[in-house]
């Protein structure tokens, strides 16, 4: 999975970097490192949507230090986690 995240001028302005700290640390807690990559971009077309993220080809969505997290438990673990294997009973 990667994970667009823009820096242009608006999404600079609105804390596109602490969104991208906070993404790196949640890939990490949550142990997806090798399923996720976090990328820097430019412009991803909508300013007025700031801080804009985009997940592969998805749409572009608004992401904020406040909302990050929720945004990658509801988004991200989903598409990354699988579940783990029932065991059947003996």
């Amino acid at each position: 999975m990667k994970i667009r995240v823009c820096i242009g001028s608006a999404c600079h302005l609105k804390g596109s970097y602490n969104v991208i700290n906070s993404l790196q640390q949640l890939v990490e807690e949550y142990h997806v490192v090798d399923e996720v990559e976090i990328h820097a971009s430019f412009c991803l077309g909508v300013c007025s949507r700031a801080v804009s993220v985009k997940i592969d080809e998805g749409d572009v969505q608004s992401v904020s230090g406040a909302t990050v997290r929720d945004f990658f438990i509801e988004n991200v673990l989903p598409a990354v986690k699988r579940p783990e294997p029932v065991q059947a009973e003996k």
